[in-house]
């Protein structure tokens, strides 16, 4: 399909190959995720729900919704979202959900994130949506991103409204990382080197002085910065996830065996399945964990390079790194090398609102693989990858010099 072509139109290419490494990783990741949930669950889900595998079966359909959610996605047309009509549509459902949490006040573990008795997270709903928007919004203001008033300001605007939302829950991590990909999405699409330093400087100004006023904030600074110096004065969280994967070793206590998750670590399920992975498989298991994350983002990064247009690159790339970035805090903040986050293990952590919003964007990585795949590109299509290429080109091998937007001469 070309960048031209009437957005939602079938056609040929739209439905030509699976990409089939992210495939196989996704299977993987899937496969794993619902062995960990049911040995990290079973004793956790006995307590609480006086069944054993209430939490597991739960996983299994969430993974259902999620897969056939893919499936269609993979389907449609990943243009559709550059549709006014079907940005507003979903934006304004986010939106309304958002300010819906607020007011239901269903309270859980301190904070109202969650609707429907807590089988429902809105922010997660809100991370692809807005990767979705931005995505799309970018695209077609491609040309006058050099422009403050027409580019960096709606964008702060855009990334404030919602990132207040969740901030009011609260939920710290889900605004972090919104603002981090509205940032990351800016700079793929063109945004001029100085905004985006000042947009930076912003951010960081901000991010002191939320957690200066926030209390929840203050702790977990303060909580990581004497863990670096003694990981033993860290949270009591971070204390027992090391004692489970000291407990590990090298080749784990085998699966279902960990006794960290039986003697108080906090949310084996989920917040911290990867200090169980650890403690049963051992650094083996976790190393080989990570290194199937990394694949999912190289063939993500992959996938978004070839994609046939602009819009189908900032799409694959936004959605990749969302992933990748949640995956690496959630295991950076179990071995104490970033401070607490409450983000979810993708494809891993028990939970239907990211497994299914993560399994939404493999579906649309497969849509966007599916029309990159070969695809001779268009004229328009061509100089959109050379301005893009051009802008990161010029950013890595010369700090004087930047291409402030696609299209410049």
């Amino acid at each position: 399909m070309t960048s031209l072509q009437r957005p939602g139109v079938k056609n040929k290419a739209a439905y030509g190959h699976v990409d089939l490494p992210l495939l196989l990783v996704l299977i993987v990741l899937a496969a794993f995720g619902l062995i960990m949930v049911f040995s990290a669950s079973w004793d956790f889900s006995q307590a609480v729900y006086k069944s054993p595998s209430w939490i597991f079966l739960k996983q299994v359909f969430f993974l259902s919704m999620g897969v056939a959610l893919a499936y269609v996605l993979s389907r449609i047309d990943y243009h559709i979202f550059r549709e006014r009509k079907v940005l507003l549509v979903i934006m304004g459902v986010t939106v309304f959900l958002l300010i819906t949490v607020l007011f239901v006040r269903e309270v859980r573990l301190g904070a109202v994130r969650t609707l429907f008795q807590g089988s429902f997270q809105p922010s997660e709903l809100a991370k692809i949506v807005t990767i979705l928007y931005l995505s799309a919004w970018l695209f077609t203001k491609r040309e006058t991103l050099h422009d403050i008033n027409l580019g960096l300001i709606p964008l702060a605007l855009i990334l404030g409204f919602i990132s207040g939302l969740i901030y009011l829950q609260p939920d710290l991590s889900a605004t972090a990382t919104i603002i981090i990909l509205g940032g990351v999405l800016f700079f793929l699409a063109g945004g001029d080197l100085r905004q985006i330093v000042f947009l930076v400087l912003i951010v960081i100004a901000t991010g002191w002085i939320v957690v200066q006023f926030s209390p929840t904030g203050r702790d977990r600074l303060a909580s990581y910065l004497s863990g670096l110096s003694d990981p033993m004065q860290s949270s009591y969280h971070v204390r027992r996830s090391l004692e489970a994967i000291v407990n590990g070793g090298w080749f784990g206590a085998g699966i279902g065996r960990a006794r960290t998750k039986l003697t108080g670590l906090p949310v084996p399920p989920t917040d911290s399945i990867f200090a169980v992975i650890a403690e049963e498989l051992g650094m083996f298991g976790a190393i080989g964990l990570v290194v199937l994350f990394g694949l999912f983002i190289w063939r993500g990064l992959r996938i978004s390079y070839k994609a046939p247009d602009m819009l189908g690159t900032l799409l694959g790339a936004g959605l990749t790194i969302w992933i990748g970035m949640e995956a690496f805090m959630n295991m950076a903040v179990i071995v104490g090398l970033f401070p607490f986050a409450g983000n979810a293990l993708p494809f891993i952590s028990a939970g239907g609102s990211n497994l299914i919003a993560s399994l939404a964007a493999v579906g649309i990585l497969m849509n966007i693989a599916r029309q990159g795949n070969g695809k001779p590109q268009t004229q328009t299509n061509d100089d959109e990858r050379r301005s893009f290429s051009a802008t990161v080109d010029m950013r890595r091998r010369n700090g004087r010099r930047s291409v402030s937007r696609p299209g410049r001469s």
